[in-house]
């Protein structure tokens, strides 16, 4: 049987209309770590994840479209209609549940696969004068790992980098909490600060480590963040770790009043990425302002 779209006809297309053997393996990657894991798979739910992924290329195994219901979307048809790969058609309670949804039932979801990144393959473009690299230690909360990557994709992060025994980027809230940024922001892991330190000292070029500290020597607007910089976020509950603290080049806080003791790490991140951002923005509109005069 075949599928015919705007675009011409698809391969047998599969139904799944009850929790078969496959259906079953679809809901581990919502929930299972070491199923995700071994099969190197997991699933992208979201108008805005699948966007980014298929505009990335990001390697996609199938496209799961509810079977029943109101009809699809202009954006979903699209997307099928595009789509050269298998295509499933799953029932309206099932999809709502590989959707994590009550009450309605998405129109498409993702069947990924994931990608390995270790430290050693992230290569810095020499075109960029002042590298801007992300890492997150021991990230506990998936959300909070994925907010982070979306905050280094908004401030033009190189990379962001996941260090120690940390949350999975590819469990769905990390997905869902990086709004596709996930798979527009290269995502790589180490093992430990020294892993890092090596990784910097074979760029060539001048670049610092700084990390993000309630008890900073100085505070982020004080400390100059216009060169290459890799910027440290601790663990949500414990910070940065004494490694990291050796690691490091400067520590900076955030001025903070009213009566929260501290900033969460995704909001630490933003603030910090912001303030890189406008320190560099202002270094650039000064140096046009000076070769004008």
């Amino acid at each position: 049987m075949t599928r015919k779209t705007g675009r011409g006809t698809h391969p047998a297309e599969r139904r799944v209309t009850v929790r078969n053997a496959r259906f079953q393996q679809w809901q581990s990657y919502l929930t299972t770590r070491a199923k995700r894991t071994k099969a190197g798979r997991f699933l992208i739910q979201g108008v805005r994840p699948i966007t980014l992924a298929l505009e990335h290329d990001w390697p996609i195994e199938a496209l799961l479209h509810r079977a029943d219901g109101p009809a699809l979307s202009e954006w979903a048809r699209g997307v099928l209609d595009r789509w050269p790969g298998e295509t499933v058609a799953v029932a309206g309670e099932l999809i709502a549940e590989l959707g994590e949804r009550t009450g309605s039932a998405p129109e498409l979801i993702a069947v990924a696969v994931t990608r390995s990144r270790p430290l050693s393959a992230l290569t810095l473009p020499r075109s960029t004068v002042a590298p801007l690299v992300v890492v997150f230690d021991r990230p506990s909360s998936p959300g909070n790992l994925g907010t982070v990557i979306r905050s280094a994709d908004a401030f033009g992060a190189d990379a962001v980098i996941v260090t120690g025994h940390a949350a999975d980027p590819f469990d769905p809230q990390c997905v869902r909490a990086s709004t596709g940024s996930l798979f527009a922001m290269p995502v790589f892991t180490a093992a430990d600060p020294d892993e890092v330190v090596a990784f910097r000292d074979r760029q060539n070029r001048e670049m610092q480590i700084v990390g993000t500290d309630e008890h900073g020597a100085v505070t982020i607007a004080d400390h100059d963040m216009r060169g290459g910089t890799i910027l440290v976020i601790g663990n949500e509950t414990r910070g940065m770790s004494a490694a990291w603290r050796g690691a490091c080049d400067a520590t900076v806080g955030i001025p903070i009043g009213g009566a929260a003791s501290s900033l969460g790490a995704p909001s630490a991140a933003a603030v910090c990425l912001y303030e890189i951002t406008r320190q560099r923005a202002t270094a650039v509109r000064s140096g046009v302002a000076e070769g004008t005069r």
